[in-house]
């Protein structure tokens, strides 16, 4: 078998780049010759490897969207293996996948296939979270200085600034055969269970065809506040609407930041569906 391994050397401090030797070998004991290249992100990283029956990734929720969108691009579909070295890594963690880079790499040489889905957003793909409101878009507003130095508390800077400036953002939500208008502070669009490694969508699965939806409904600050901490200690407060469906379209006259695996993503409305088992991953 012929492979590559795509990394982000910017991603979990560089630490990939000490074991690149170490990992190629252990693929060379399973018969997979391992290619490896350096992410650009301005550049296709699967240039001359539109051959390749495994795919590497080694990087956070973004570099794995960012390479996932390119093999669609490109039009083919190999094997996809995920060594986490991002920050939360929360596609890598629903797959179970361990946090040690040989370790995550000897399951991947030594798995096999499964299929998992993911979700698609207005012709792009995302495979764990596609979020927007209060605390969402917290990965993209977190310089990767501040996230290299302290981790996941770098987050908290941007989420303090975030709380200040809540608000409600009207919606007309369109999933399955209901249709409904909602005043909304946050709204998380799963295929995956956790954001920023926080459960919040325990049930989810990456391989049922179904996208998990959370949406917090608004009240006043002090109450929304309360609200958002008795979901995540499975209050299950009533202002906490979670649907469940194959598509969804939402639609706001606001114009909001989004965010698709901790990256930008797009203006509404938006149309999300599940690609049931579009991945093929190897673990």
């Amino acid at each position: 078998m012929r492979g590559v391994l795509l990394y982000n050397s910017h991603a979990g401090r560089g630490r990939i780049t000490k074991h690149i030797d170490e990992i190629v070998e252990i693929f060379r004991q399973r018969d997979i010759e391992l290619a490896t290249r350096e992410i650009a992100f301005d550049a296709d990283p699967l240039e001359g490897y539109d051959d390749v029956e495994l795919v590497v990734i080694s990087g956070g929720d973004g570099t794995i969207n960012f390479v996932v969108n390119k093999l669609r691009q490109r039009g083919i579909n190999p094997q996809i293996g995920i060594i986490p070295s991002g920050t939360a890594n929360d596609f890598a963690g629903a797959l179970k996948m361990p946090r040690n880079t040989l370790r995550a790499a000897r399951r991947i040489a030594e798995g096999t296939e499964h299929s998992i889905d993911c979700g698609e957003v207005d012709g792009s793909l995302f495979v764990n979270v596609l979020s927007f409101g209060v605390l969402t878009t917290t990965s993209q507003q977190t310089s990767d200085r501040e996230k290299h130095m302290v981790g996941k508390l770098a987050y908290l800077r941007v989420g303090a600034k975030d709380l200040m400036t809540m608000h409600p953002i009207p919606l007309h939500v369109k999933c399955n055969d209901e249709e409904f208008d909602i005043d909304a502070v946050m709204c998380l669009v799963f295929n995956g269970e956790t954001a920023g490694s926080f459960h919040l969508a325990p049930d989810a699965k990456l391989d049922d065809g179904l996208l998990d939806i959370l949406i917090l409904e608004y009240h006043n600050p002090v109450t929304t506040c309360i609200n958002m901490l008795r979901h995540l200690v499975k209050g299950n407060p009533e202002a906490v609407h979670h649907l469940r469906c194959q598509s969804i379209e939402i639609t706001s006259p606001l114009e909001e930041r989004t965010d698709v695996d901790g990256q930008p993503g797009p203006s509404f409305p938006m149309h999300i569906s599940c690609k049931v088992g579009a991945l093929r991953i190897r673990y």
